[in-house]
């Protein structure tokens, strides 16, 4: 019998999972998620967007706009690349990859280069002309932090929890 032949790249693989762990975000709007991998396409962390571990996601904002910033959820929600990089074990995250949908904002920018990151593969880039993907690209550049738009051959995964089907 030969191998099956509609396998999932790795890349898909790693977005899948990242993709996986944005369904747990509570974000109305968007939900975004990480994973960060190493050179052995071994998963380090995983993370997805939320509220920090004690804020009561039932006390906090999840609106756009507000009287004011400090009643939107912009102040207060963590970033799924922040929260990936945090979640780690504490193992270095030099020379790893991390698989996003959405092309980091700059704040997530300093922590991916300032934790080892080398690489970054996105889906989306719809907010490419904001000052703040501008500047997350900026500083990729100049710490040598490459970065790859995904066009990935299987275009959607289904999961099952049928347990039949295993």
């Amino acid at each position: 019998m030969a191998k099956r032949e509609d396998y999932i790249s790795w890349d898909e693989y790693f977005m899948g999972v990242s993709l996986l762990a944005s369904m747990r975000s509570k974000d109305p709007n968007t939900q975004v998620g990480a994973c960060i991998v190493n050179e052995n396409k071994k998963i380090m962390s995983v993370g997805y967007n939320g509220f920090p571990l004690g804020c009561d996601d039932n006390c906090f904002p999840w609106e756009r706009k507000g009287n004011s910033e400090y009643d939107t959820k912009y102040p207060y929600v963590c970033h799924a690349e922040l929260n990936a990089i945090l979640n780690n074990a504490g193992a270095p995250l030099n020379g790893c990859s991390i698989y996003v949908a959405l092309f980091p904002c700059n704040e997530c920018a300093k922590a991916i280069i300032q934790c080892g990151i080398k690489h970054v593969y996105y889906l989306s880039d719809k907010y490419k002309d904001t000052d703040g993907v501008r500047a997350s690209k900026r500083m990729f550049d100049a710490a040598g932090v490459s970065y790859t738009q995904l066009s990935l051959s299987h275009k959607e995964i289904t999961i099952s929890f049928d347990e039949t089907l295993v």
